[in-house]
């Protein structure tokens, strides 16, 4: 049971169930519920730019199976290996009912599965990848709710640690979309949070909004991908500074270092690639071009 009030905007204390209800004995959790809301409106969205792309359903399927397969063991693994000493047992580690993935190994994982369907069905994998970008901003937009019926994933509002310089945050606890939080499973009294996954939900609603606007635009296979992960990773960098629970190598919040090196890296190669390309016409629009050419031909072939 988790008690969270957002004191600021007049929202009383309210408790929060994690266990939506139980079915034939066993626990369906809302995270569970929200997860799965994320990746269904991910398939439908996923559906739309996979036509724009020139792929069929099956093709969408295939990407959708193993993308989605790989990216849980890939978010499970990320977690367990940046988190060796929680674990007594290999039985532990693969227990992932009680909880524990990070997103960053689902995105490697699951963009490793993308390219791997994408070679075996001959199809340009950067093509894939920008395909498949947005659908995981939209299932990132949603899931983080799941961590709001869990009570976790925020950061107290009296410090932020920005790759180990901690600095005050002076008259953070007046801002209005401060949470308070008591969890009845944890030994902590009633704190005042920053409440940071409704942060980046509301990060990745923004930038899809943006990226989703400027899908047809784009000058080449890969763009969409390098804007989402520079996006992603920007944000999560500094959102990752208030986190509470971030995990850590060798004292680092590994989170916030992987978000600064995706974006940089992204910069860089949209930098060069936009150059390179700076009098391209959209290649969307010649394919949608091509694409109607072909059909008038096979109507008049009918």
């Amino acid at each position: 049971m988790v008690k969270i009030a957002f004191p600021n905007i007049g929202i009383k204390e309210f408790i929060l169930d994690p266990v939506a209800f139980s079915l034939f004995g066993l626990e369906v959790r809302w995270y569970g519920l929200v997860i799965v809301t994320g990746m269904i409106a991910a398939f439908f969205y996923a559906r739309y730019r996979a036509h724009m792309e020139g792929m069929d359903d099956d093709t969408l399927l295939d990407y959708f199976l193993f993308a989605v397969i790989s990216g849980v063991i890939g978010a499970r693994f990320y977690y367990v290996i940046t988190s060796l000493d929680q674990y007594d047992s290999i039985g532990e580690m693969f227990a992932i009912w009680n909880g524990g993935l990070g997103i960053y190994g689902g995105i490697i994982f699951g963009a490793a599965a993308v390219i791997g369907v994408s070679l075996y069905k001959k199809i340009p994998f950067m093509r894939a990848l920008d395909m498949a970008s947005l659908p995981v901003m939209i299932g990132q937009t949603v899931g983080r709710w799941g961590n709001f019926f869990n009570g976790e994933a925020f950061g107290h509002v009296d410090k932020f640690e920005f790759f180990g310089l901690v600095a005050k945050t002076p008259g953070a606890e007046k801002l209005p979309w401060i949470m308070q939080v008591n969890s009845y499973a944890s030994d902590y009294d009633t704190l005042l949070v920053h409440p940071t996954f409704l942060y980046e939900s509301v990060w990745n609603l923004i930038g899809f909004v943006i990226i989703n606007a400027l899908y047809k635009k784009k000058k080449f296979d890969g763009q969409v991908m390098f804007m989402y992960i520079g996006w992603y990773g920007l944000g999560r960098m500094f959102i990752e500074a208030l986190r509470a629970d971030s995990l850590r190598v060798g004292g680092v919040k590994i989170s916030q270092l992987v978000g600064l090196l995706a974006f940089l890296a992204s910069a860089v190669a949209l930098t060069y690639m936009l150059i390179k390309k700076k009098n391209a016409p959209p290649i969307l629009e010649g394919r949608a071009a091509k694409a109607t050419s072909e059909e008038e031909k096979n109507g008049t072939d009918n």
